[in-house]
């Protein structure tokens, strides 16, 4: 199974995020949760670096079946909004995968 913590802040804006695990739905290779995670996930922290010209950090497993992003700190008003439409259309696109493949990815909030 995908586990996906999301962290937020207090006012429910999204700092960063981490996914562990496999969904085991298919074949290594085949596997369309796995591969429809991966997509989303790495797509926005592309899109997060090119659009909003910052570094996350990140920390990625070699083998795979892990990533944590985390937005810096020291971001301006102007780029922080733009990650986090980013990180919000993320966030819905997982709670689809989610709700259609409920046995494969777990999300949680902090």
């Amino acid at each position: 199974m995908i586990e996906m913590m999301v962290f937020q802040n207090k006012d429910e804006t999204i700092i960063g995020f981490e996914l562990s695990g496999h969904a085991n739905s298919g074949p290594h290779g085949h596997d369309l949760v796995c591969a429809a995670v991966s997509a989303v996930s790495f797509g926005t922290v592309n899109s997060i670096i090119s659009i909003c010209k910052i570094e996350p950090e990140i920390d990625q497993g070699a083998e795979g079946g892990y990533l944590r992003m985390m937005l810096p700190d020291d971001m301006s008003a102007e780029k922080f909004e733009k990650a986090q439409t980013l990180l919000q259309g993320m966030l819905v696109t997982f709670q689809t995968i989610e709700k259609d493949y409920s046995q494969y990815i777990n999300i949680s909030k902090n």
